[in-house]
């Protein structure tokens, strides 16, 4: 067994974490400024994290103008990236001055949302719209704060586009979705062909 201590550095070509916790999906958020400027950024440390109320999450490595957007406005919304955005969505990872637009630099199509200010990507399948749930930064085990911050949004609207609907059940393989994986260049789709099913047992 390979064993280090993160503390004392991997010894790897590449941090494997975000390899061995993965493929991971991700978080391609749009948020307004308080001027109502559009932003559109991709973020790989996201999830689900409750059913009732809906609340999903990302954590920006620092401050980065999601995270200052969605603690002014109290809303964003959640994009879903597919095999065919993917492009599009690496677009929208540059560095870019603040209050430039992502959607235009992409060549995206902002689309209103209905209880939120903060627009939809119209060519994504899926959208979450959420408003703000809370805004945390993380601390290490000793309680020192990390520059990095957890942004956990309840889910107030979801569109879907209704082909991904078969007999009311959602396909996740048919949307094609991208997933985040190891190294500074995986990236992951996943199939039909690799589904199998599982009866949890309190269900038998």
């Amino acid at each position: 067994m390979y064993f280090y201590q993160p503390s004392q550095g991997h010894g790897l070509p590449h941090d494997p974490l975000n390899a061995i916790i993965g493929p991971r999906p991700i978080g391609w958020i749009a948020s307004l400024d308080a001027q109502g400027r559009r932003n559109l950024a991709p973020y790989s440390f996201f999830n689900c994290f409750n059913y009732r109320p809906p609340i999903i999450g990302f954590a920006s490595s620092g401050w980065k103008d999601s995270v200052q957007n969605i603690v002014e406005t109290k809303e964003f919304v959640w994009n879903l990236t597919t095999r065919e955005l993917a492009s599009a969505m690496n677009e929208t990872s540059a560095s870019l001055p603040h209050g430039e637009d992502e959607f235009a630099v992409a060549g995206l199509t902002p689309a209103a949302s209905r209880f939120v200010k903060a627009p939809r990507v119209a060519e994504s399948p899926v959208n979450f719209e959420c408003k703000l749930s809370q805004g945390i930064q993380l601390t290490a085990a000793d309680g020192t704060p990390v520059d990095t911050w957890l942004v956990l949004g309840e889910v107030v609207g979801i569109h879907i586009d209704e082909t991904l609907l078969e007999n009311g059940i959602y396909q996740t393989a048919k949307a094609n979705p991208v997933l985040r994986a190891g190294g500074p260049t995986a990236y992951y789709t996943i199939s039909d062909s690799h589904r199998f099913d599982l009866v949890r047992p309190d269900a038998r």
